[in-house]
């Protein structure tokens, strides 16, 4: 074998005695079980190192840093927490914090949900940061957001409110002829109300076609969370609505009111919305609770008070009455 050959093979040996001497150094992952891991902002990779070394989930920081080094990309390790899990490398943990595949929970707002419960849901969460002042009633578009360890309260109740202007406009811009309200804000306000009224989607649209009805005749709208709202600001009452409440005169109050609230009473969803934007073609003029969660509806006052006498007839029956 020539001398030539025998310096090749030599300088191979040693890559590759240098390789494995190498890659004993790196240390392995030791992650255990399923494992929270929060990378603070502007964190090294030395820094995440440590940590991970300091929490038993790697053998080595030098060993993960050095892996980093040689075989790891040029993208930078975002902030966040992450999920690490038994079957990953070092290597995979190293794509994760590259790639910000973060952890993502979730808070929901139901339809309907008033601004003050929208508060306290959010002041509850304790893995967001930093105070927020009660929303706007009517701010906040009702649907699942997801969210990151340590994100603020604001930046979320931004999204929620950001979303609601979004999707007023476009609902607003799918608009039927002739509506009973002239700007996204009536439109708003009257929304609102239907969400309260009904717990029945496939109503929505004949409620605020009724509404609608009245708003242009003028009439009262007698909509009875109107009077609670200014009471509890949009929680339930948890009792019968008093007389003198219902004849109480203020802002939001359409027993003493004609015309729309000053105000949304609570957060409608996108239906409710887009129910008062195209509403049912009707003559009904009134409603009244049937028992089961809907309501009867009639274009006459003696309609109306046929129908009120079978929902009494209902509730003496259960004893409510």
């Amino acid at each position: 074998m020539s001398r030539a050959r025998l310096a090749v093979l030599g300088l191979v040996a040693l890559a590759l005695a240098g390789l494995v001497l190498a890659w004993s150094l790196m240390g392995s992952a030791t992650i255990a079980k399923d494992t929270s891991f929060t990378i603070p902002a502007g964190a090294s990779v030395s820094a995440v190192a440590d940590k991970l070394e300091s929490e038993g989930l790697i053998s080595s920081a030098s060993g993960f840093v050095l892996q980093a080094r040689i075989f790891g990309s040029d993208a930078p390790i975002q902030a966040g927490e992450f999920l690490l899990t038994p079957d990953m490398s070092q290597g995979d943990i190293l794509a994760a914090f590259q790639s910000g595949d973060v952890i993502r929970r979730f808070v929901t707002v139901p339809e309907g949900m008033p601004s003050i419960l929208v508060w306290e849901r959010l002041m509850a969460e304790e893995l967001l940061t930093g105070d927020i002042d009660v929303p706007p009633e009517g701010s906040i578009l009702p649907d699942t957001y997801d969210f990151e360890r340590g994100q603020s309260r604001k930046a979320l109740v931004e999204r929620m409110q950001a979303a609601m202007d979004k999707a007023l406009a476009e609902e607003w811009a799918k608009r039927g002829p002739g509506i009973a309200v002239d700007t996204m804000r009536d439109a708003l306000i009257l929304a609102s109300i239907v969400e309260k009224e009904t717990g029945k989607p496939e109503e929505r649209r004949m409620v605020a076609g009724l509404y609608s009805n009245r708003v242009r005749q003028g009439m009262l709208l007698q909509a009875d969370p109107t009077i609670i709202y200014p009471i509890t600001k949009g929680k339930p009452l948890g009792r019968r609505i008093k007389q003198s409440e219902i004849a109480a005169v203020n802002g939001y109050n359409t027993y003493t009111r004609v015309g729309l609230p000053e105000g949304p009473i609570t957060n409608p969803g996108r239906e409710s919305i887009a129910a008062v934007l195209n509403p049912e073609k009707t003559s009904a003029l009134f409603m009244v609770a049937d028992g089961t969660g809907g309501h009867w509806f009639a274009e006459t006052l003696e309609e109306h008070n046929a129908n009120v006498a079978k929902w009494y007839a209902i509730r003496r029956e259960r004893g409510e009455m």
